[in-house]
């Protein structure tokens, strides 16, 4: 296993091909933002629990969601018709990370556990310098649901979402997508696969080709100014939405 010394000027990764079968491929470091960015470069995420030393993962096979395939069941669509959630980006970025930590919520995405303190101050980091990114779900003024990633070229790496009300994230997460489509965004990274993903369009790709579809993403400029919906943004299609 190969292990990052802490604080070192040397921000290299092992070569991703090196992880072991499921998918750890270093232990150790730190959570400076540019060690983080550079995992992101190369295919890589850190995900540990309370009292482990960071882990860093490049799991294969790799769960991605192309935002052209996005995929709505009937019952999504029936809410987000209800417009019953207001969408915004960027406006409360720490309140989603928290409510991300928090191990709450009707939806199988909310876990949290993993999300420890030092994360929180590491993203939000990440947030100030525009290269972290929120949406949020709100309903009466409260903060319901929501999610959190870092974007890098075109493209977004999702890392966890939350939600107090059913469909909540969800619908932000839709939000989110038909924004990334309008900037041209290439995939978004879903990480690890999960059945709550797949329903939304997330499918399994082999390493070596997410590696490929990566570098051509982060070709693209960043978007690093803080991110808003576009105000003509419609997420209801006119021949309504491609089923699972």
């Amino acid at each position: 296993m190969f292990v990052l010394p802490l604080n070192s000027p040397d921000l290299r990764f092992p070569p991703v091909d090196l992880a072991s079968p499921e998918g750890l491929l270093a232990i150790g470091g730190d959570l400076r933002c540019e060690r983080l960015l550079e995992a992101y470069r190369h295919g890589i995420f850190p995900w540990y629990n309370p009292g482990q030393p960071i882990l860093w993962w490049s799991p294969d096979p790799r769960a991605v969601l192309f935002p052209d395939r996005l995929k709505v069941s009937r019952s999504l669509e029936k809410t987000l018709r209800k417009r019953k959630f207001e969408i915004t980006l960027d406006t409360h970025f720490r309140e989603v990370i928290e409510g991300c930590s928090r191990p709450r919520g009707a939806e199988p995405a909310a876990e949290g556990t993993w999300i420890t303190p030092e994360m929180i101050a590491a993203y939000c980091r990440l947030h100030e310098m525009g290269h972290a990114h929120s949406a949020e779900a709100w309903h009466d003024g409260r903060l319901v649901g929501g999610l959190y990633g870092v974007a890098m070229g075109g493209a977004f790496f999702g890392e966890s979402m939350f939600t107090l009300e059913t469909d909540a994230s969800k619908v932000a997460f839709v939000h989110l997508i038909i924004q990334l489509r309008r900037w041209d965004f290439r995939l978004i990274d879903c990480q690890v696969s999960s059945a709550h993903l797949f329903t939304l369009g997330a499918e399994e790709i082999r390493r070596k080709s997410f590696m490929r579809l990566l570098d051509e993403a982060l070709r693209q400029p960043d978007h690093t100014d803080p991110w808003g919906l576009d105000p003509t943004l419609d997420v209801i299609p006119p021949s309504g939405w491609q089923r699972r």
